[in-house]
């Protein structure tokens, strides 16, 4: 197992991440615990930032906050200088408050509600991303009630299908996010967004799946997208000043993964648009892109404590852990992979194969199959690796289990930077069903 970022194995045998021992991390803090290490995430930022620099293009590195959003998290990605992508009033609202500046937010979102976009038009962030006719429309109207003017970027779907799971992929004809760039529809969108007096717009979007290994279908949607733009700036007298090519860019959950690094990615997305912008004799437009999962995943490592055990002879042998899907609902949804270690003896060699076991009350809560591990005991610590992008973000309280705390490391230094639930927090919001209880 390669470790990542500042991961290392100490002198006592243990994980460490962040100059942290994530034994005394777990003593500390408990499990199941999400740990990030700051280091790993900084470096990143600065990378898919550092090829844009170097070439002297025009840019936005727009952090996708879906991937994990806290108040921490997004200060973090504001003293790195990105820009933030939303896709919901509450990731809009966690980033008021955690004070990211609004000209640099960019929502969202195939169903956004007329409450989220007064949220933003009252917040005044930088851009909003439409997605239909609906949004369009609705949009308008209440720029036209408040008379005010917002930027837009059109979503196009550009019929690129990237080599990804099913419910991951979103640039294909048949989706349910954008604008058909095939069908008609992302030309009545960009005469309806020109008509208004009251939405700018700045040009398009474009996002065609996600863990993707390869550059072919970014390239391929920035000629097919620039290739209706040629056909477009005589009729419309428009050309686009922001192209956003999106993000998806792999990770490594296990040594199958075999991702780009960030630089790469850029490079050549920049060198494609120069090319056909050139040939096609368009202006050069300034590039966005979003970055989610690449920033955060391989950064976040879950700690759990392991419980019970149970062998089938001569067919497999189960170790429980104190988490599961409940934390990590990913290998259930998805049939995603992942690799872990023993935090608290990691230099020791493996001498069985097991699968570890969630919690939940569910056949299919498992988080790993056939693990190679040192033969286990109760109370020895798991560290399962690149858990830090879609696992707090779609944790649930599924057999009303608290979801666990995170903390970020870096320097040697722990932050809890969000509490662990109590038993309190999941009836905070019950009402009690009895005679007295009124609506």
């Amino acid at each position: 197992m390669q470790l990542s970022g500042t991961a290392t194995i100490n002198r006592k045998g243990h994980l460490e991440i962040g100059g942290c021992d994530t034994v005394k991390l777990a003593e500390k803090y408990g499990t199941p615990l999400y740990v990030y290490d700051v280091a790993l995430i900084r470096k990143r930022a600065r990378a898919f930032q550092y090829m844009f620099e170097k070439l002297g293009v025009k840019h936005q590195v727009a952090y996708a906050s879906k991937a994990f959003s806290s108040v921490a998290m997004l200060q973090l990605v504001h003293e790195e200088g990105l820009s933030l992508d939303v896709v919901s009033g509450g990731e809009l609202y966690t980033a008021i408050v955690a004070n990211f500046p609004a000209e640099k937010i960019h929502f969202h979102g195939n169903n956004k509600s007329e409450e989220e976009l007064k949220m933003a038009l009252d917040h005044q962030i930088g851009c909003i991303v439409v997605d239909n006719f609906h949004e369009l429309h609705m949009l308008h109207h209440l720029c036209q009630l408040k008379n005010q003017k917002v930027n837009i970027l059109l979503r196009v779907t550009p019929g690129i299908e990237a080599h990804t799971h099913d419910y991951i992929s979103t640039g294909q004809e048949d989706s349910k996010f954008g604008f058909d760039l095939q069908n008609g529809q992302s030309e009545t969108a960009v005469a309806l967004a020109l008509e208004s007096k009251f939405l700018n717009l700045l040009g398009f979007h474009c996002h065609i799946g996600s863990q993707i290994f390869e550059t072919t279908g970014f390239l391929l949607a920035a000629r097919k997208i620039l290739g209706k733009v040629n056909e477009w700036k005589d009729i419309y007298q428009f050309t686009p000043e922001v192209l956003n090519l999106g993000g998806g860019f792999g990770i490594r959950y296990t040594d199958e993964d075999k991702p780009l690094p960030p630089e790469q990615y850029v490079e050549e997305m920049i060198l494609e648009v120069k090319r056909e912008t050139k040939r096609l004799a368009l202006p050069m437009p300034e590039i966005w892109i979003e970055p989610g999962r690449s920033l955060v995943g391989d950064a976040g490592t879950t700690l759990y404590s392991i419980g019970s055990r149970k062998e089938v002879p001569d067919i497999r042998k189960y170790v429980a852990v104190d988490g599961g899907m409940n934390d990590n609902i990913r290998p259930a949804l998805y049939g995603a992979k992942y690799d872990a270690i023993m935090a608290n003896r990691a230099d020791e060699k493996p001498k069985e194969v097991v699968s570890i076991a969630g919690k939940c009350c569910e056949t299919g809560d498992m988080l790993i199959w056939d693990l190679p591990l040192p033969e286990t005991e109760t109370n020895d610590l798991l560290a399962v690796f690149c858990t830090g992008a879609y696992c707090y973000s779609m944790a649930s309280n599924y057999n009303r289990i608290p979801r666990p705390p995170v903390v970020f490391v870096e320097n040697g230094t722990s932050r809890l930077i969000i509490k662990r639930e109590t038993y309190d927090d999941l009836v905070r919001l019950d009402i009690p069903y009895s005679e007295k209880t009124t609506i």
